[in-house]
């Protein structure tokens, strides 16, 4: 991911107008990671006035997660920001969003208790031993076909 001269990264070419959909749908996956238990768009907005006490209308929900709307207000951006919990700049800055986005993955991965009991025994093993584990993960990873997982170059819980 290289930085143009306009300043903002753009990996995929896509403008931070069009990557809006894909941010808010990476969040509603994560949210809600069973799609059979999914809620639609106006169960959605009925959670996000809940929680926020705001309104944001089923309707535009849907548009904004498909793309069709982009001209997303500063108020409603606010109002998915804080219903989602992550900070406003998620939506309009490439890093911000990749941080997160690790995050979110970390947080899917976890919660399969395979994978929690996997990292809770791995607690305490020493670093050749942890890096042997990793390695034999990888090649499992490689057999079944599965993406690599970039691993982030610092882990910071708090961010």
């Amino acid at each position: 991911m290289g930085d143009s001269d306009q300043g903002t990264p753009q990996d995929d070419g896509r403008s931070l107008v069009e990557k809006f959909d894909q941010r808010l749908n990476q969040l509603i996956h994560a949210h809600y990671p069973n799609e059979r238990t999914r809620p639609g768009f106006a169960r959605l907005a009925a959670e996000v006035r809940e929680v926020t006490g705001r309104s944001i209308s089923a309707t535009y929900l849907w548009e904004l997660s498909t793309g069709k709307k982009r001209n997303v207000t500063l108020e409603q951006l606010g109002v998915l920001a804080e219903f989602f919990g992550v900070p406003p700049a998620y939506f309009l800055d490439d890093q911000v969003a990749e941080r997160i986005g690790e995050q979110l993955a970390l947080a899917s991965a976890l919660r399969d208790a395979k994978v929690r009991d996997l990292a809770m025994r791995s607690a305490g093993l020493s670093s050749v031993s942890l890096d042997a584990i990793l390695a034999i993960v990888e090649e499992v990873r490689k057999v079944q076909n599965l993406p690599e997982v970039q691993r982030p170059d610092s882990f910071d819980p708090g961010s």
